[in-house]
């Protein structure tokens, strides 16, 4: 989009002019072009084969968002089957007596009774204790209830690792809490987006909630090696794409996207609502709808739902991030 924008303020600009102004070599502007042309905002004039005519964007790419838009469509559809029916399998399995057997499910009901059982999986703790800790800036009731926990698992020598969300960092009781774990031994990164609220203890037992939109109200134990495997695995996979805490740079992708604004973008092209997207960062909904905003004057759209078709056509979608890593020992 920025040689689109070049183009539309220097409307007879070249290649090499073009590479002037936005300070690229030559062969990132060819690029830039053949990918206009693709997406129909360019064409060369009929009357002078080697000039490049700029066309309405809302022209250009008419046919491209109808195609985009029924594909967009149904993936949300799909993701909706997808939910539903894993709703639906979460249900079947914590009633399924044979399941509980094997795996030695545990079901807790209440803050209060998830709260004790995480303080005596604390206490039996020996090795390592790794965490999401999703819902942005954390509670004081939360704060004052696991420093003096994580106090006493690293002086025991547990390796403690949490994942917070980025958004913590705007939060000045948070920073502190978990500045002070990080004097203490503690490893601290942040990320954009949680998949869920999640303990392990030990690699051989996981505390995660039955609704993640509810973390207080219900959660399960489990201890079956296959399960316990796979979110040690999920978890591992969050870790490395975090960025360590007090990191000075914030990355940006080749679209010149921040981390927070990517998860928007994919948020946004999963048909989410303002309420949803703030929820998932951890962020005020005020603060989701500017961010939602300052994307869809960028790319040009009129609508949310035109946002998330042109970023999709425009590949602005991280596609390993659809439907999956998206939500996470604090317990609100």
């Amino acid at each position: 989009m920025s040689v689109y924008r070049a183009m539309f303020a220097e409307p007879h600009a070249g290649v090499s002019d073009l590479g002037r102004i936005l300070d690229w070599p030559t062969e990132r502007v060819r690029s830039a072009l053949d990918e206009l042309a693709r997406l129909s905002l360019i064409r060369r004039s009929w009357e002078q084969s080697e000039k490049l005519v700029l066309v309405r964007p809302e022209f250009g790419l008419q046919t491209l968002l109808w195609q985009q838009e029924a594909e967009l469509l149904e993936r949300q559809r799909e993701l909706a089957t997808a939910r539903t029916a894993i709703t639906q399998l979460i249900s079947e399995f914590e009633e399924s007596p044979g399941t509980r057997a094997v795996m030695d499910i545990e079901q807790l009901h209440g803050i209060d009774a998830i709260r004790l059982r995480i303080e005596e999986l604390v206490h039996d703790c020996r090795h390592s204790l790794w965490t999401f800790a999703d819902g942005g800036a954390q509670t004081q009731d939360n704060l004052e209830a696991s420093l003096p926990l994580d106090r006493l698992l690293l002086e025991r020598g547990v390796e403690l690792r949490d994942v917070y969300l980025d958004s913590v960092m705007n939060d000045p009781k948070t920073v502190q809490h978990i500045s002070r774990l990080t004097e203490l031994g503690a490893r601290i990164r942040t990320v954009p987006t949680l998949p869920t609220r999640m303990v392990l203890f030990d690699r051989t037992i996981a505390l995660i909630p039955t609704d993640p939109d509810d973390t207080s109200a219900s959660a399960l134990v489990l201890r079956g090696s296959g399960a316990v495997t796979a979110l040690m695995a999920l978890y591992e996979y969050v870790w490395e794409e975090a960025r360590p805490l007090g990191s000075s740079v914030t990355p940006r992708d080749p679209h010149g996207l921040s981390t927070q604004e990517q998860a928007v973008v994919n948020l946004l092209a999963e048909g989410n609502t303002d309420e949803t997207i703030a929820r998932k960062l951890g962020v005020s909904v005020r603060t989701a709808r500017r961010i939602t905003a300052d994307l869809s004057r960028r790319l040009g759209a009129r609508s949310r739902f035109q946002a998330g078709v042109l970023a999709t056509a425009l590949g602005w979608i991280d596609t390993r991030s659809l439907g999956g890593v998206t939500e996470g020992r604090k317990v609100r």
